[in-house]
């Protein structure tokens, strides 16, 4: 386990990108979510592997991105703050009634982040969609709630963002991974 590598999870439109990007601005080392990186890839490339067109092959996009992101984050020190983690990619199959193959479960248990895991629970407020983040509502919140069921089988304790303005946020964050 990487006791220094620190997930921010939930639905779509949430603000932890926006979280992610202060927390940088701070002078934490940030990685980015790999999902929207594979939509932009694919995208211009005329590729297929997208979430409105073929699920599993994004999800095996996302994971080959991430597995690569966790181990280049072994070389940094201190936190590392990581927009989703490999769990996520359990999570969105799972969201997708697709089935989770073994290997991504597998790579889920055995690439670990630090126990703690940070999530930006649904907020009507913030919530927009834009050309790569095509969810519903009600999908953001079934999203969010999916990510809380799978860190939680996986043995990550949840520590629930405030619904508060991203400074405040940033200010959480530091404040709890300075305990």
């Amino acid at each position: 386990m990487s006791d220094n590598f620190f997930v921010v999870t939930g639905g779509p439109g949430a603000g932890k990108t926006s979280l992610i990007t202060e927390l940088a601005r701070r002078g934490f080392h940030t990685i980015p979510e790999s999902g929207r990186a594979v939509i932009r890839e694919e995208m211009a490339r005329g590729g297929d592997a997208l979430p409105w067109a073929d699920r599993m092959a994004y999800a095996e996009r996302m994971l080959e991105r991430d597995l690569r992101a966790h181990s280049a984050a072994q070389t940094l020190s201190g936190p590392v703050i990581f927009d989703r983690g490999i769990p996520d990619i359990m999570g969105y199959l799972t969201l997708c009634s697709l089935p989770v193959p073994p290997h991504v479960a597998a790579a889920a248990k055995a690439a670990r982040y630090n126990a703690r895991v940070f999530l930006a629970p649904f907020w009507d407020d913030i919530f927009a969609q834009d050309t790569e983040r095509k969810q519903t509502r009600a999908e953001a919140e079934a999203t969010c709630a999916v990510m809380r069921e799978t860190y939680t089988a996986l043995g990550y304790k949840i520590t629930e963002l405030p619904r508060a303005d991203i400074a405040s946020r940033a200010d959480f964050v530091c404040k709890q991974l300075a305990n």
